[in-house]
């Protein structure tokens, strides 16, 4: 037993112990998949004590999997045990760094890890690398202002206008997201790189017929929504973030005969076109702030209407959820291929219980675009310019991705 081994095997004792009490069985030497494994503790990590803040949370699988990517390429002579040393100390040096309070089993999980690997100077020298790129790159990245308080920066509405954003019913709560236009983008240029023209003008044909369709179709008594167009629209009500997830696994373990660093990549380029898209997303918001469907349609032709459910506080233009699937859509199709081997299957924390199985990426981006509508609280061009934009900065981000391979 090497010496860190040693040192993380003690730290872990609470764990350990634990998880005899679990019966969790040894690890096989031939049967772990390390990237699988890595994107678990990952998922299970952020979920159990991750930040507040969606791009937060985006971040910290950034910077993990982007060091993991660095120290695998570094590997002399393609090395497994230094490869698969390197991705986990890479990614247990971010998370514990960046969610302390996981350390107990931070420490455990890599400890696992380790056991499989035979001791040596490959298995030492992973372990050192793995831990040298998850500095510099938490380095690079410090002051950001990807820190949940830089995110949520104070806005002050304007006075109240017709098409311009207002806090919005039940609870009117103060805008949220405004700094994330101000942070540090991984492979934009700027946060306005690939801002989109204006929303459709007050009173255009265009405006009008967005603003019929989510009266009609988005009202919590709507009598033209379909009991399948409410499933969608709450299926798909949740953080963005959470609701990738589980795709993303799917395309980790699709490309299960790749290279460990093209897997590593394919998370990493996956959450730094992620960060990106929610820069260039805020930008946009905040640079027209326009107003969302509640407010418009209590303004002008009902003052009682409600939608489906609560609008989220921060201006319509463009939909953060469809900029979120549209780089999601475009980093998937890229890397892995438009289509998986065999379907997949997923929920969804704000439909329990309930599952939709898949075989592409594609669709999720258009129940995506539906849902926004039919929940009430996005115009159908917000929706779609929103993957316009996704997909924009994404290929951007694809594009680029040598600057941080380097």
């Amino acid at each position: 037993m090497t010496t860190l081994r040693k040192h993380l095997t003690l730290a872990a004792a609470p764990a350990l112990a634990f998880s005899t009490l679990l019966a969790v069985p040894a690890a096989s030497a031939t049967t772990v998949d390390v990237a699988l494994e890595w994107y678990d503790v990952t998922a299970d990590t952020i979920t159990a004590a991750g930040a507040p803040t969606q791009v937060t949370n985006n971040r910290t699988w950034a910077i993990g999997w982007l060091a993991a990517s660095r120290a695998v390429l570094r590997s002399p002579g393609g090395s497994t045990p230094y490869q698969e040393a390197a991705f986990a100390s890479a990614v247990h040096e971010t998370l514990v760094t960046l969610v302390p309070a996981r350390k107990t089993e931070l420490d455990q999980s890599l400890v696992t890890t380790l056991a499989r690997i035979p001791d040596g100077s490959a298995e030492t020298a992973g372990v050192a690398a793995g831990r040298k790129q998850a500095k510099e790159v938490l380095a690079a990245r410090a002051g950001d202002g990807l820190d949940p308080a830089s995110v949520n920066a104070p806005f002050t509405p304007p006075s109240p206008t017709p098409g311009v954003w207002q806090p919005t019913p039940p609870s009117y709560s103060p805008a949220t997201q405004y700094g994330n236009r101000l942070a540090k983008p991984f492979l934009l240029k700027s946060a306005d790189q690939f801002r989109p023209g204006p929303p459709p003008a007050l009173g255009s044909p265009r405006y009008n017929r967005d603003l019929a369709e989510v009266r009609a179709d988005g009202a919590l008594n709507s009598t033209t929504r379909t009991q399948a167009q409410t499933d969608t629209a709450t299926f798909w009500l949740g953080s963005s973030y959470v609701l990738y997830t589980a795709p993303l696994r799917v395309a980790v373990a699709e490309a299960a005969a790749r290279p460990l660093v093209e897997r590593a990549k394919l998370v990493a380029l996956f959450h730094v076109a992620s960060v990106d898209t929610q820069i260039a997303t805020s930008d946009t918001k905040y640079a027209y702030q326009a107003w969302r469907p509640v407010t418009a349609i209590r303004a002008t032709t009902d003052a009682a209407w409600t939608p489906l459910h609560n609008t989220p506080a921060h201006p319509d233009y463009p939909s953060g959820h469809n900029t979120y699937s549209g780089a999601a859509e475009q980093v998937l199709n890229t890397l892995v291929g438009a289509r998986t081997a065999t379907p997949y299957t997923i929920g969804s924390p704000s439909a329990p219980g309930v599952t939709r199985t898949y075989d592409n990426w594609h669709q999720l981006t258009v129940e995506n675009v539906d849902a926004r509508v039919w929940s009430g609280i996005h115009t159908r061009t917000a929706d779609t310019v929103g993957v316009t934009l996704g997909k924009q900065v994404a290929a951007n981000a694809l594009r680029n991705a040598h600057k941080l391979f380097r």
